[in-house]
């Protein structure tokens, strides 16, 4: 973490401006004839704007690295639904039927179902595309075996990888990076005060050279982390909205369900 906090400056939904705190640049403006653009905002008032932005389950299917599956559709709500005010919820059950083991890495055995949906739109840093913003408000579940994350992952390949909002079965949030270099990962762990009331979660993602990126992760507004992401810049990513259970969380999970909500979920970025 840096001795001295740089902070970056929102101006609404138009992005980020350079500042100057205590006569150090903290932020350099925008590249000449940049204009700032919404990708992602608002998309969940309704199933026709969710669906119209948004795929149900992960990219790759069903299964991740826990022991929930995925069950979601447009005509199957009972995991993934709308709440009045444009909030997203995700439902994991305890199941006691035998569904085998997950697909994935580490091969864990199913004891839920739950709910995971992907932006159609990828995060991809390029010459054109320089500077991205991914927020969210959301109500994540905390107690053992509860894994709700908010991320961005490697479309083609894996790195690259963001985590802006990671639970693992206590009250801190993972902030991490796969930086793809020495050392592989870095991790900012940030207690939450109640997490599972609402809380603001972002990443403002900035491309540094010909290859890596700049991450700078924010919890309610205020700084927390800068992280350097190696061999980011040109990578397609998927942003991904999940509740998994158990694996890295601790086990025995919740035997009730487990709600995780989100709402105003934004992506934004600089077309130069």
């Amino acid at each position: 973490m840096p001795h001295s906090r740089r902070k970056f400056l929102a101006a609404g939904a138009a992005g980020l401006a350079g500042v100057t705190l205590g006569g150090q640049a903290v932020a350099a403006p925008p590249p000449a004839g940049a204009t700032w653009e919404t990708v992602l905002n608002g998309t969940f008032a309704s199933y026709s704007t969710l669906q119209a932005a948004w795929n149900y389950r992960y990219p790759w299917g069903s299964d991740h690295n826990g022991t929930a599956r995925m069950y979601a559709s447009s005509s199957d709500h009972s995991q993934v639904y709308l709440e009045s005010g444009g909030v997203l919820v995700l439902k994991a059950t305890r199941t006691t039927a035998n569904e085998g083991n997950s697909s994935a890495d580490p091969y864990l055995p199913i004891h839920y179902h739950s709910g995971a949906i992907h932006a159609k739109q990828q995060v991809t840093v390029t010459d054109q595309f320089p500077s991205w913003e991914v927020r969210g408000e959301f109500q994540a579940p905390s107690a053992r075996g509860t894994w709700p994350a908010f991320w961005l992952t490697g479309a083609t390949s894996w790195p690259p990888e963001s985590d802006i909002l990671e639970f693992k079965g206590d009250g801190r949030n993972w902030f991490n990076t796969y930086k793809n270099g020495s050392g592989a990962w870095s991790n900012t762990l940030v207690n939450v005060s109640d997490p599972g009331g609402w809380h603001g979660y972002r990443a403002w993602i900035t491309k540094v050279n010909a290859t890596d990126v700049d991450i700078h992760y924010y919890l309610d507004g205020k700084w927390v982390a800068q992280h350097r992401g190696a061999n980011f810049v040109g990578k397609p990513m998927w942003l991904i909205i999940n509740l998994q259970m158990e694996g890295s969380s601790g086990s025995p999970g919740p035997t009730a369900p487990t709600y995780y909500r989100a709402r105003n979920v934004y992506v934004g970025r600089d077309r130069v």
